[in-house]
């Protein structure tokens, strides 16, 4: 599995939001500052609120291109077994009823799920609990994670 094509769909994925992000955010601005939408009384706000709109969306667009900017500049290397899981490891884990997921570790912003063949991967940051949690791990060990009130166990199968 080709970690750099991973990064590609991650990029196109934060693109597409870009997209709908600065199109919804020029959509809230014209109805914003569109005439029939000048209020003629105090309870007249459907400009008002679609002017918080359009800033809520322009600033979702912004930090959808910061972390685009971070994913552009991340360089996955390959796996380093004497340093366990890192930043940019791919890696399998198998819970207790032997379901496996695969994980790759990336920046921050970019968790989904993306595409590799037949394979579907999960696309999470060392921030995220379970991304922290696997931090250091080298295949054959556990991974634990406490999830509300229940503990989750998982067994690194392999790590790339």
């Amino acid at each position: 599995m080709d970690k750099r094509l991973l990064q590609q769909q991650v990029l196109d994925r934060l693109a597409e939001d870009l997209l709908q992000a600065e199109r919804a955010a020029q959509v809230a601005h014209e109805t914003a500052t569109h005439e029939e939408n000048i209020a003629e009384n105090k309870y007249d706000t459907l400009g008002l609120e679609a002017a918080y709109l359009a800033t809520g969306q322009a600033r979702r667009a912004q930090a959808i291109r910061a972390v685009m900017a971070h994913w552009r500049q991340f360089r996955p290397g390959a796996y380093d077994a004497s340093k366990g899981i890192q930043l940019g490891t791919l890696a399998c884990l198998v819970d207790a009823d032997d379901r496996q997921q695969q994980l790759f570790l990336g920046p921050p912003g970019g968790s989904m799920s993306v595409a590799s063949g037949d394979q579907v991967v999960q696309v999470i940051s060392s921030e995220a609990p379970l991304g922290a949690a696997m931090l250091g791990k080298c295949e054959g060990d556990e991974v634990s994670l406490q999830v509300g009130g229940a503990r989750q166990q998982f067994e690194v199968l392999w790590a790339r």
